[in-house]
């Protein structure tokens, strides 16, 4: 509603005629996980302060252990990936969810030797969203429909009495 008064406010001589003036929608505040790959202090202060410079950025802490760096601001993630690959470090989206929020942990797609203690890779298909969060959109495993066929809550399911 209040986008509504301000057009018809611009409209009546409140702006100046510039009442069709667009307007900028801001960006949400956003967490944006980074697996960025640091072997060293002078690694991690080099992308420290790359991602710092950026517009928007509130926060940046780093782990070096774990390989993660988290950005905490009003900023895209596909900028700040840029950004940090753009220090020369091979980076990527956080691949990685925590054991609890997976089905099956140890399936071929997700166990990964290379993950930080107690997270699997998020690309498996079984993912299981935690309460509160989205649900994730997945594609179902072959056997999946085999166990809702007869579900007492598929209203298409087989009822055999």
């Amino acid at each position: 509603m209040g986008g509504t008064l301000e057009y018809l406010s611009g409209l009546l001589g409140g702006g100046g005629g510039q009442g069709h003036e667009k307007m900028k929608r801001r960006k949400q505040l956003q967490t944006v996980e980074l697996k960025v790959r640091m072997d060293c202090e002078g690694c991690e202060l080099k992308v420290r302060s790359a991602l710092s410079s950026m517009k928007g950025v509130e926060s940046v802490e780093i782990n070096r252990k774990q390989q993660k760096v988290t950005v905490v601001g009003y900023v895209e993630a596909s900028k700040v990936l840029k950004k940090a690959q753009s220090t020369g470090k091979k980076a990527e989206i956080w691949p990685y969810v925590p054991y609890s929020l997976v089905r099956q942990p140890y399936v071929a797609g997700t166990y990964d030797k290379r993950a930080p203690p107690g997270y699997v890779r998020s690309s498996e298909p079984g993912y299981v969203a935690a309460a509160g969060q989205p649900q994730q959109q997945h594609v179902g495993r072959p056997h999946d429909h085999l166990t809702d066929m007869f579900n007492d809550e598929n209203p298409n399911s087989c009822s055999v009495m």
